[in-house]
This record gives C-alpha cells, structure tokens and sequence, in this order.
C-alpha cells in the first residue's frame, strides 16, 4: 500500500504538500530510462535491471552473446547514471537530495570525466636542479 505523506514546500511560506515519493520516484526512474535508450537498450534493461533475470536468461530470450550483452549492460549503466545524476530540476540521483529536497549542489569539477589523462611534462635533469651546464663545461 502507498502512502501520503505531508511535506513542506520549497518555496517558503510554510506551505505543506500532500504527495506520494516513492510512487513518483518510480515513475520518474522509468519515464527517464525508457526516453533515454533506445528500444533494444531498453529491452535488457527491463530484463536485467527491472525483472532481475541474470545473463544466461537474457541472452537465450534476446538472442545474443554473453559479451554484447555486458557491454550493452555497461553502456546502460553509463548513459544512466550520467542522467540520472545530471537531470534537470530535480536529479534522480543522490536520493537523500530527491526526497528531502534540493541542495543546490553542483557537480564538482574533479568528478567529471576527462578525456584524455593529464601527465606532467618531463623536464630534462639541469633544468629541474637549474644548474649552468654552460659554465661547468
């Protein structure tokens, strides 16, 4: 059974709202997902993710290999974790910030992901002890 559950508005007031959190989480979750795959996408993620089936029973009911199967599992759990996180007003993702309201946190600029790793340049040995070659020759 679902239950109403009084909260305060966010927009001051000390307005109060009747609404039901964990049905529109549920409902958000799968409204999200089903528009951000595509239909075969959406197919393992159902299975997998929603029904529970392990590897075997997806690959016999969807007809692939073990390996494309993972890799579209890892593709998925890529794309929607980045929605889910970056999804705009209310992020699905942490969920102590969808049920008890936003904080305003931004994504910091380390957890990004770069592209390509930055290393620090070599210098050569005289120029890291600054020692006139010229002079000691």
């Amino acid at each position: 059974m679902s239950q109403a559950v009084l909260e305060y508005s966010n927009r001051g007031c000390g307005r109060t709202i009747w609404g039901r959190k964990d049905e529109e989480y549920v409902a958000d979750f799968l409204l999200v997902s089903r528009r951000h795959l595509n239909p075969d996408e959406y197919q393992v993620f159902r299975y997998h993710f929603l029904l529970g089936a392990d590897y075997t029973l997806c690959c016999k009911r969807l007809g692939m290999e073990k390996g494309v199967f993972y890799h579209m599992v890892y593709r998925i759990m890529r794309r929607l974790g980045r929605v889910y996180r970056e999804l705009k007003p209310y992020a699905l993702y942490p969920l102590d910030e969808y049920f008890n309201g936003r904080t305003e946190n931004e994504i910091p600029a380390t957890a990004r992901m770069s592209l390509v790793p930055v290393r620090p340049i070599q210098r050569s040995l005289h120029e890291q002890l600054n020692v006139p070659v010229r002079k000691a020759a």
